[in-house]
């Protein structure tokens, strides 16, 4: 399927380098590791990957405000955001957002200091990226805020279960 969004980062060399490095979000690595289906039988479409063998997942019937499921290599997945435009948002705004298990700011600061140790100019490269896309930006405690409110709380999504498609068992809560 087209998604609008994904096809603007394409055509655009600022966002779409940003979010694979260090967004870890490439959109030509859609297999994930093994066969997973929705225990709702709904549709589950893959939009790309990560370098740990990770997969973002668009749930459901729909278009680009489908809910977002990730899930990693090692059976774990949560909802990370309602729709295309929310995922895009985190990952421009907390790229390492896999490294703040408690979702909170000095989590975020911790792990981007490594990234910003090697890359100082990352912050710049990140702006870009979402002035070129026309996206607003959340503060790292908003984005923190959302994707907790979004992989914990109640509200739409909450009944999304990723299930191996070989086992029939439900891959495991990503965040506690």
């Amino acid at each position: 399927m087209t998604h609008p969004l994904l096809a603007a980062v394409r055509q655009n060399a600022a966002a779409l380098n940003y979010l694979y490095w260090p967004g870890d979000f490439d959109l030509d690595r859609t297999e994930h590791v093994e066969a997973v289906v929705l225990a709702s039988g709904e549709p589950l479409e893959p939009i790309a990957g990560d370098g740990s063998g990770g997969t973002y997942f668009l749930c459901g019937e729909g278009g680009d405000e489908r809910p977002v499921l990730y899930a990693d290599s090692e059976g774990r997945a949560a909802l990370v955001a309602i729709g295309l435009p929310e995922l895009v948002r985190l990952l421009l705004a907390v790229p390492w957002w896999r490294d703040c298990r408690c979702f909170t700011a000095e989590e975020s600061a911790e792990a981007a200091e490594g990234y910003l140790e090697d890359e100082p100019f990352l912050l710049d490269e990140r702006d870009a990226a979402a002035a070129a896309l026309g996206i607003e930006l959340p503060t790292e405690e908003e984005a923190l805020a959302r994707l907790r409110e979004v992989a914990t709380g109640p509200g739409p999504g909450r009944d999304i279960v990723l299930l191996n498609a070989e086992e029939g068992t439900a891959y495991d809560a990503l965040f506690g």
